[in-house]
């Protein structure tokens, strides 16, 4: 794509200052409408280094209101940020509906510097692609505005700025070592920069080039494409992307009327395993933080199933330095302002925790699905996003583990009677559990759904019978200490 670029440079036409003008106004007209139609928009600076990607931002960004925009700068990956998936600095860093993120560098000189390293190999790249391609098709699909753009300088206007930067000592710090190290195989990264945009670029998400050599023709150009997309946007709309054909390997999964729920124990035997599962658990817990292996547990199940308890045995067994509940209820303003998975990536564990989700982002397909707080297209494209946001967890190296906590209906009306009438539990019961009731069959069939389309070889699902609550807490002990010894061993 550069080598293409630099043969078709055109000679620019510096724009009058009164062209100028119209396009910085028409570039604030534009953000307050943002905010009106609730459209987020990513752009993604990318380029060579000392081709000028801050200054671009600043320049372009001078007359826009900054309570609606934010500018992400990344000189160096932090060493807390490397205890996370790869995804996870970028996708907590996505703009609220209506608002503006500028990334000076992302996602794109994450990859290629790992590629320059010799970090990812042929099988790491095309997983790593695939990621972002998947990434890049999730916003578009969730209504953001992805512009791409390579700001392009030739290696001997970048050696000419860095030397310039040298020289003096208020700017000498802002060359680094790659950037001397670039310059000097520029060939070798450009090839690489190529690459990457060939198999980034997407009709949703396509790359932009912008020649940086004279500044005045980079933000010229940077106002009008900002202005043509984000008009483009709010006209049409943000393209759609086809979903990809991709096949999840698949566990065969048990329909819940199908689930044997007469099991049970006595309380001398619940004791007993209880004891010996907790102390196992609790040797294990040490391991997984030595050789930081991080655990994704998410809980779902019906109302009064017993999630809680069934959670407390788990955690009463943990180091309470090493873990985290994380309670999942309806989301918060500024967080139904974003993709519907950013508040699941923004509470993943770092590498050698365990997060345990009391209810999770399943939620799109069940409770979002039933009571239609989501469209059919929503709902229905979900089952492959999350498929791929547990494949990305398990990829990173996490132990993913998901219960269906179960139980049958007389057993939920028994325990919601005995709520309503023991003072101390009535907060457990609200008019919504009773409404919830009443919509069985519908949640029934979209558990089956949900079950079906994402019990996966790499985050399967397990179901807890739980008419009696001791037997599904041991289930739940013994599933997770047989799957952690399993990852401990690989």
């Amino acid at each position: 794509m550069l080598k293409e670029f630099e043969k078709q440079a055109k000679k620019f036409v510096p724009p009058s200052e009164e062209q100028i003008t119209a396009c910085r106004e028409k570039l604030s007209s534009l953000q307050l409408q943002l905010k009106a139609h609730k459209l987020p928009v990513v752009v993604m600076m990318e380029g060579w280094g000392a081709a000028g990607k801050g200054s671009l931002i600043g320049k372009v960004i001078r007359d826009l209101d900054p309570r609606f925009y934010t500018v992400n700068t990344k000189s160096s990956t932090p060493q807390e940020e490397d205890r996370y998936p790869f995804l996870w600095r970028h996708f907590s860093r996505i703009p609220e509906a209506g608002k503006l993120a500028f990334f000076d560098t992302g996602w794109m000189q994450d990859t290629v510097r790992a590629m320059e390293r010799d970090e990812l190999k042929k099988k790491g790249y095309k997983a790593r692609i695939a990621s972002i391609n998947a990434f890049e098709r999730q916003l578009s699909d969730n209504g953001y505005l992805l512009i791409k753009v390579f700001v392009h300088i030739s290696q001997k206007e970048q050696r000419k700025r860095l030397e310039k930067l040298e020289n003096s000592k208020n700017t000498a710090w802002r060359v680094s070592v790659h950037d001397r190290w670039q310059n000097l195989h520029y060939e070798d990264c450009r090839d690489n920069f190529d690459r990457y945009m060939e198999d980034t670029s997407t009709p949703w998400a396509p790359w932009h080039i912008l020649d940086g050599t004279k500044r005045s023709e980079a933000v010229w150009n940077l106002l009008q494409l900002l202005t043509s997309a984000i008009s483009n946007a709010l006209e049409n709309g943000i393209p759609q992307a086809q979903l990809p054909q991709e096949e999840f390997p698949m566990r065969k999964f048990i329909p819940l009327q199908k689930v044997d729920l007469s099991a049970s124990l006595s309380q001398k035997e619940y004791e007993a395993q209880l004891d010996s599962l907790q102390d196992r658990l609790q040797e294990l817990h040490n391991i997984l933080y030595r050789k930081k292996i991080p655990v994704v547990i998410a809980y779902e199940g019906w109302d009064a199933a017993g999630k809680g308890g069934n959670i407390r045995r788990v955690t009463s067994a943990l180091d309470p330095r090493g873990f985290q509940v994380h309670p999942i209820a309806a989301p918060e303003p500024h967080e139904l302002a974003r993709h519907y998975l950013w508040r699941f990536w923004t509470r993943l564990p770092k590498d050698g925790h365990i997060a345990i989700f009391d209810r999770s982002w399943y939620g799109r397909v069940l409770v979002e699905r039933v009571e239609g707080l989501c469209t059919e297209t929503d709902w229905k494209r979900a089952y492959t996003e999350i498929n791929e946001f547990e494949k990305e967890l398990a990829y990173w190296g996490a132990v993913v583990l998901k219960f269906w906590v179960h139980i049958d209906p007389e057993t939920q009306l028994s325990r919601f009677q005995e709520r309503q009438n023991t003072p101390e539990k009535q907060w457990k019961i609200t008019d919504e559990d009773w409404r919830n009731r009443e919509k069985w069959p519908a949640y029934q069939e979209a558990v089956n759904e949900m079950l079906e389309k994402t019990n996966t070889q790499l985050a399967p699902w397990h179901i807890l019978p739980s008419n009696d609550k001791k037997f599904a807490r041991i289930q739940a002990l013994r599933i997770l200490v047989d799957t952690l010894e399993k990852a401990l061993k690989g």
